[in-house]
């Protein structure tokens, strides 16, 4: 290993991964295009077989997520959900019945079953039930004690905790106030003084942070805004200091980072990507003006019309020495914090409605680091080269590089450009509903479902 001497840990480890990453664009950038193409693919036969094995079957060194497995039926049957493949009818029903199992009498699931019943693992198992759709797996979901479960999870701070006597912050807050969501049992007394926690946590960066005095985190502040969109109260949060503060995080391997001075991640292509889906969804102005782009004048890097190639492999505009891949992906002047982001006509039920500004980060740039460096060719996807598969990573990887194909889209009706897909227009993923991260028509069949009882 190189030595870097006067450096600290997080410097070295910095520059280790600025190396591999680029060490990898370089040579993609040496290739033929007919090679490009082929490095640009989606794998998608080898992803769903990976993903349908771990639903089937995983090996010994799993035990350690034991109280974990309705979060990795989410993360298997939303990945596939998000490539529109179907599970075949005896592994949806085995599916069902044994988040059936985890579903306590109480009220809400646990992380298997017979364990007690967790907020974060009812958000896992409701949202798989809402992927696959359908009337067994909708009926399933007892409504009636999941409401009971969490009026208990309920603090009389407002806030959310994670089960009986546990730990209170953000990500509970989100996971109750999605499921009540999208449940349509959410109701004032849920809602009550959930935004004055969630308030108290933005921190003096313009992030989230998980609870009161903590670092701003990319996937708290998916959670925390996510959560007073729900609720109606997102103008209460400081959005200009929370816009500059998610800007920022992508770096110059085109990824994004979860906290100031942290390594790129894959899984904050959604945690972090996810928030400028969230943005998209509200009517925002600044003044009579539009929320401004993160690039200044410029749409930037990411803009399908300036920077995509039409042809099949999408890199034209990217392709130039690895030397100066951080040029790419360089943001503009922050926004005035004098003058704030007003939010009117919020209406998250609404699928249609996309507000007209353009993405504030690097669509394409965020593309090329899914496909060529989070991406394992022989199915799944990773943190960062180096690093192995896992269904997390595959997940949230799969999910943000569905926010930066439909980032230009002003409707789910109308199919992106070809110009906003990296790659082949092949590696189209499904659209999902921000808010919730399901994939949008399994949203839309539940809305109904659910708006129906």
């Amino acid at each position: 290993m190189e030595s870097f001497p006067s450096l600290t840990v997080t410097q070295r480890d910095q520059i280790l991964v600025e190396q591999q990453v680029f060490n990898i664009y370089k040579a993609f950038y040496d290739m033929p295009p007919s090679s490009q193409s082929l490095m640009l693919e989606l794998q998608r036969e080898n992803h769903v077989e990976y993903l349908t094995n771990g639903l089937k079957h995983l090996g010994p060194s799993f035990c350690v997520l034991d109280a974990n497995r309705p979060w990795l039926c989410y993360w298997i049957i939303h990945s596939i959900a998000l490539m529109d493949e179907f599970l075949d009818p005896e592994l949806e029903d085995n599916t069902i019945d044994f988040l059936s199992r985890c579903q306590d009498p109480n009220g809400g699931y646990g992380g298997g079953p017979g364990q007690m019943p967790h907020v974060a693992t009812t958000y896992a198992a409701v949202n798989s039930l809402v992927t696959l759709g359908g009337d067994k797996a909708l009926c399933s979901i007892n409504r009636e004690k999941l409401y009971t479960f969490l009026r208990r999870m309920k603090d009389p701070n407002g806030a959310f905790r994670m089960h009986d006597d546990g730990e209170i912050d953000v990500r509970a807050c989100y996971t109750a106030i999605s499921v009540a969501s999208l449940l349509n049992i959410l109701d004032d007394d849920l809602v009550q003084d959930v935004g004055n926690y969630i308030l108290s946590c933005q921190t003096y960066e313009g992030g989230i942070a998980g609870e009161p005095g903590s670092e701003a985190h990319g996937g708290y502040t998916f959670c925390g805004l996510a959560t007073m969109i729900l609720i109606n109260e997102v103008d209460r949060l400081d959005l200009s200091s929370l816009i500059d503060w998610v800007v920022f995080r992508q770096g110059v391997e085109a990824g994004f980072q979860g906290r100031t001075n942290k390594l790129v991640d894959g899984c904050y292509s959604f945690w972090q990507g996810g928030v400028f889906a969230l943005l998209k969804r509200l009517q925002s102005t600044k003044g009579e003006q539009s929320v401004p782009m993160g690039d200044g004048e410029d749409s930037g890097a990411g803009s399908p019309q300036t920077t995509a190639s039409s042809d099949a492999t999408g890199a034209e505009g990217l392709n130039e020495d690895s030397s100066q891949a951080g040029s790419h992906f360089e943001q503009g002047e922050p926004h005035d914090a004098s003058c704030p982001v007003v939010v009117e006509n919020i209406d998250h039920n609404s699928s249609k409605r996309r507000a007209k500004v353009e993405p504030l980060f690097n669509c394409l740039a965020l593309q090329q680091y899914i496909l060529l460096c989070a991406q394992e060719p022989g199915g799944g996807l990773r943190d960062k080269p180096g690093k192995s598969r896992d269904h997390y990573h595959t997940c949230y990887c799969l999910s943000g590089l569905s926010v930066c194909q439909h980032s230009w889209s002003e409707d789910e009706d109308s199919p992106p450009l070809p110009s906003a897909i990296l790659g082949s227009y092949s590696n189209l993923l499904e659209p999902i509903h921000p808010l919730y991260n399901v994939v949008l028509d399994r949203y839309q069949e539940a809305h109904e479902f659910f708006s129906r009882s």
